[in-house]
C-alpha cells in the first residue's frame, strides 16, 4: 500500500513517523509545498486552487492507493474539493479538541494554531460537538511553524520568543489545564512547550490521524508502485542539511515536482 502524505512543510513528518509505527508495510511518499509556505494568511481561494493542482500533481507522481492532508489549513479548506476531485480515499487532520476536551478537570481548553485555522468555521463545529461544556482559549500564531521549521533543520528554539509566542493565550485564562496542537509543525515543539508548561496536558495530533489513515487504509491491497520520496514544490535551499534528517524518517530520494 502506496500513501501520500502532504503538508505545506515538514509538519507533516511527524504523522508520517506514527504511520510508519501504526503501518510498518505502507510505502509513504511525502509531498511538501515549500514553494507556496507557509499558507496561514493566504486567501481560501488562492489555496484551495494550488492544494488541488500540488495534490494532483503528487498522485501522478506517486500513484497512491489513499492520500493523507497532514496539514490542519489545507484539511479545512480544501478536503471536500479534493474529495470531489479525485476518486481516491483522503484522510484529513483535525485539532485534537476532543481528547483535550476529555481531559480537562477546569474546562478551559487552550487551541494553538495557525489564524487561518482558527477562523474556520470547521473549528466552531468542531467544539460545538467535542468541547460543548468547555470554555475553549484560542490563539492563532504564524510564528510556531515557523520555529518548527528552524528544529528540525538543527536550529535553536530560543524559549523565551516561543514563551512570547504562546503568552497570549494564557492571558485569556488562568485556568487553563489541556492545550490541542491545531497545526502538525508544532508537534516539532512539544518538547518545548512542555518544558515552559510541565503542568498543562499537551495534546499532540500526529498519533489521532495516523489512527485515522489506519483506520480507513488498513484494508487496501498492497501496491506495486512505491517510491519512499520525498517531493518538494520548489528545490530546497539547504538541501545538505534536510537531506541526512528525511533519511532518518526513511525518505532517501528528494525530487522536485512543481517550479
Amino acid at each position: 500500500m502506496n500513501l501520500l502524505v502532504f503538508d505545506s512543510g515538514i509538519g507533516g513528518l511527524g504523522v508520517a513517523e506514527q504511520i510508519r509505527r501504526l503501518q510498518p508495510d505502507a510505502s509513504l511518499t511525502y509531498l511538501m509545498d515549500n514553494g507556496f509556505y507557509p499558507y496561514g494568511e493566504k486567501p481560501d481561494a488562492v489555496l484551495v486552487a494550488r492544494i488541488l493542482e500540488t495534490i494532483g500533481a503528487g498522485i501522478a507522481a506517486a500513484k497512491p492507493d489513499a492520500v493523507v492532508i497532514a496539514c490542519n489549513t489545507a484539511s479545512t479548506i480544501a478536503l471536500g474539493h479534493l474529495r470531489e476531485t479525485f476518486a481516491l480515499p483522503f484522510i484529513g487532520c483535525v485539532p485534537p479538541i476532543k481528547p483535550a476536551a476529555a481531559a480537562s478537570l477546569s474546562k478551559n481548553i487552550g487551541l494553538l494554531a495557525t489564524p487561518a485555522t482558527i477562523r474556520r468555521p470547521y473549528l466552531t463545529e468542531l467544539i460545538e460537538k467535542f468541547a460543548g461544556d468547555c470554555i475553549v482559549h484560542s490563539l492563532g500564531t504564524p510564528l510556531l511553524a515557523d520555529l518548527a521549521e528552524q528544529k528540525f533543520r538543527g536550529g535553536p528554539v530560543d524559549l523565551a520568543i516561543l514563551e512570547a509566542a504562546i503568552a497570549p493565550l494564557f492571558a485569556q485564562s488562568a485556568a487553563i489545564d489541556a492545550i490541542a496542537l491545531g497545526c502538525t509543525h508544532y508537534s516539532f515543539l512539544l518538547a518545548e512547550l512542555s518544558q515552559l508548561h510541565p503542568s498543562l496536558s499537551w495534546f499532540d495530533p500526529a498519533l489521532p490521524v495516523a489512527r485515522q489513515v489506519h483506520k480507513i487504509t488498513a484494508a487496501l491491497p498492497p501496491s506495486s508502485h512505491a517510491t519512499e520520496t520525498f517531493l518538494t514544490t520548489a528545490p530546497l535551499p539547504d538541501h545538505g542539511i534536510m537531506a541526512p534528517r528525511l533519511a532518518a524518517y526513511g525518505f532517501h530520494i528528494i525530487k522536485t515536482l512543481l517550479t
